[in-house]
């Protein structure tokens, strides 16, 4: 068996040492830095990402919530046509229109219920302290016994829609004056 050389040796150790100090210590800190750049931009994107997909959640949710706005407001003048029709015929004495007084109400109540089940609520008006967040100021009246600000009287129903105002109620308000 052969021995190995001393000078094998020590050359193997100067080659380690020189390859160590040949490599520059920025060249390590650098890509660390890079790293944590790289870090804090995924965070923010992964931040973003979440944000972004709340939102769309949001979104969706109102889309279903609200999206037959348009529709359901429209048909609200059919509702005011029903109430109008009713209210004219109501005082006919004859057999025959109160007949059909009575079947259009049916229909009428069949109509708002159907709405109501897609979230359409009336609101409430005479009797209630004036809201302006839900209600329309069309005169003010003086009566006797009631507040100021009371609804006394509606002119056209009010409604929301999942607890969004569609249309306000079109009221007269009780005055303090004569």
């Amino acid at each position: 068996m052969t021995k190995p050389n001393d000078k094998d040796e020590n050359q193997n150790e100067e080659t380690l040492e020189s390859a160590t100090e040949a490599q520059p210590t920025e060249a390590v800190v650098e890509p660390k830095k890079e790293e944590v750049d790289f870090k804090a931009k995924y965070f923010y994107i992964a931040a973003e990402m979440e944000n972004y997909r709340k939102r769309m959640e949001r979104e969706k949710e109102n889309l279903v919530k609200y999206g037959n706005e348009r529709v359901l407001s429209d048909l609200l003048q059919v509702v005011d046509n029903f109430e109008r029709t009713i209210d004219m015929l109501k005082p006919d004495q004859d057999v025959k229109v109160k007949n059909i007084v009575t079947g259009l109400d049916m229909v009428r109540k069949q109509f708002i219920d159907a709405l109501g089940k897609h979230g359409l609520t009336p609101v409430e008006a005479i009797g209630q302290d004036f809201n302006p967040n839900f209600h329309e100021a069309l005169a003010q009246e003086y009566i006797e016994g009631k507040k100021p600000n009371e609804v006394v009287k509606e002119f056209q129903k009010g409604y929301t829609l999942n607890g969004r105002l569609i249309r306000p109620s079109k009221v007269v308000v009780a005055s303090d004056k004569q």
